[in-house]
């Protein structure tokens, strides 16, 4: 290695640095994204109860994606249905203004972004004002003392229930064989209902429109030869 490759990536982290502050600079001048990081003031206003009224000003359905990175999915899934809305949700900045810039860029005005925890959602969303949720290659936390982190744990889906419809379905989409067996336990345990089980979506499902979006994580996953599953279920009533 030439005495001027160090410094060359010296330079290239720096400049990686220097772009993902500035993309947290703009994400919160985007007018498609809704910017909630500090819980501890009680004086911020939440959309909460007012998103077909306030936000999208319609009355259509209003679908989530759940640790939604860059917004692949809910980017390609709000262009297939312009009559549903859709609400990316993550913690990560600098990602959401990809998929924030992207939308704007492409005219897509059934989508917004919301930048929260997940664990908060039910300080963003009313009781049943949302209608599905896609929970899209979450980080699988695979060990056992983190699991009250995966997005299929029991406190998750109790956190479901307190801001989706009656009815509503949730999807997965996943890389983990480990998460994947994990949530079809915790499902049934928690007496909700498995509507639809796929084991490997491109054996079994190659041309389904909706399955088939890929996302850039999952473009990685199918590039190092995982395979990919999908479960669609619902929440026990109360």
């Amino acid at each position: 290695m030439g005495q001027g490759s160090p410094g060359t990536l010296k330079d290239r982290d720096s400049t990686m640095s220097k772009n993902k502050l500035q993309r947290y600079e703009e994400v919160r001048l985007l007018e498609n994204v809704f910017e909630y990081t500090d819980f501890q003031n009680p004086g911020k206003t939440t959309p909460k109860g007012e998103w077909r009224e306030k936000v999208f000003r319609n009355p259509r359905p209003i679908l989530l994606e759940l640790a939604c990175g860059k917004g692949d999915y809910a980017l390609n899934l709000a262009k297939k249905f312009p009559d549903q809305n859709f609400v990316g949700v993550d913690i990560k900045g600098a990602r959401l203004w990809k998929g924030a810039t992207r939308a704007k860029e492409q005219g897509i005005d059934n989508l917004r972004f919301l930048r929260i925890f997940i664990d908060h959602l039910d300080q963003y969303f009313a009781a049943g004002e949302v209608d599905e949720i896609w929970i899209t290659f979450p980080d699988p936390y695979p060990k056992s003392k983190r699991e009250k982190k995966r997005l299929t744990s029991p406190r998750f889906l109790e956190l479901y229930r307190k801001v989706l419809k009656n009815g509503g379905d949730i999807h997965l989409k996943t890389d983990s064989d480990s998460l994947f067996h994990y949530s079809l336990s915790t499902v049934k345990e928690e007496k909700g209902e498995i509507l639809d089980r796929v084991d490997d979506i491109y054996r079994d499902r190659p041309g389904d429109e909706l399955l088939s979006i890929k996302t850039y994580y999952e473009k990685k996953h199918l590039e190092a030869g995982k395979t990919i599953k999908y479960l669609r279920f619902r929440l026990a009533q109360d």
